[in-house]
């Protein structure tokens, strides 16, 4: 939800006309798409400012709005670090996984309890600690 670059600038290369709004861009004229307000708008994602990584999960991947999440832009022009970028997120998971043990807590449940679903099983609350290898 926050993206490197807080929006996106394009200088329109022909005079345009925005579908049905009547918005006209003449050639030369910028245009702004604030990355950052989109990401912190209710109306695309409810509660932006809390952690929720299950906003992205497969199941609810098709209720966000096309072009309202855009952590690298889009379209051909979109971040040429993108794909650097993910594999660097991906690389640090990894050592982070082969760097420390999950552990049950005092806090654990066992058995865990799951949130009833469809396609995809989830608990309802885990709480683990971690520990560094040895």
């Amino acid at each position: 939800m926050y993206p490197p670059a807080t929006r996106i600038e394009r200088t329109a290369c022909d005079d345009y006309v925005l579908g049905d709004t009547g918005i006209k861009v003449k050639k030369g004229e910028m245009v702004v798409v604030p990355i950052y307000s989109l990401h912190h708008d209710p109306q695309y994602f409810p509660d932006p400012y809390k952690f929720d990584p299950e906003r992205f999960n497969e199941e609810n991947l098709a209720t966000i709005q096309p072009y309202t999440y855009l952590p690298f832009g889009a379209g051909p022009r979109n971040c040429i670090g993108m794909r650097f970028a993910l594999q660097a997120v991906k690389l640090c998971v990894l050592h982070t996984v082969r760097s420390v043990k999950v552990v049950r807590t005092q806090k654990t449940k066992v058995p865990l309890e799951f949130n009833s679903g469809w396609s995809f099983l989830s608990a309802k609350n885990i709480t683990l600690g971690i520990r560094k290898r040895e």
